[in-house]
């Protein structure tokens, strides 16, 4: 397994206890596989930190990167929009997350991720 990028849906699936999730989070904390969480996913989950636990906890763990929107992740995230012809900057980032990590996304919006690139492997929860 090399890892695998959460978009906020699926950080949204691990906080709901979503058993597939769990799965996913159990087998990369084995193998030692990354978990990418891309800031702008992150943001868009997080809501009350406090009854969070379950992403409060992934988000801390060692083999946890939470990348954050930097210059050149924003200049690939406009272009990549550009290209796609869409807006969601979030979904974008995690596009350029994943590809950079080569990584499967886990996400319970497939449609999205697909429109900014056909060929991205996903993780559907």
């Amino acid at each position: 397994m090399a890892g695998i990028t959460f978009d906020a849906g699926g950080l949204i699936a691990l906080d709901r206890n979503d058993r597939r999730v769990l799965v996913l989070v159990a087998r990369a904390a084995e193998t030692g596989a990354r978990v990418t969480i891309p800031a702008t996913a992150l943001a868009q989950a997080i809501r009350q930190p406090q009854r969070q636990a379950r992403l409060a906890r992934l988000v801390r763990q060692p083999t946890t990167d939470v990348v954050p929107l930097d210059r050149v992740d924003a200049t690939n995230v406009g272009r990549l929009l550009s290209a796609s012809a869409t807006a969601d900057i979030a979904d974008a980032h995690v596009v350029i997350c994943a590809r950079r990590a080569r990584q499967q996304v886990v996400t319970s919006d497939p449609d999205d991720l697909t429109d900014l690139d056909p060929h991205i492997g996903l993780v559907i929860v």
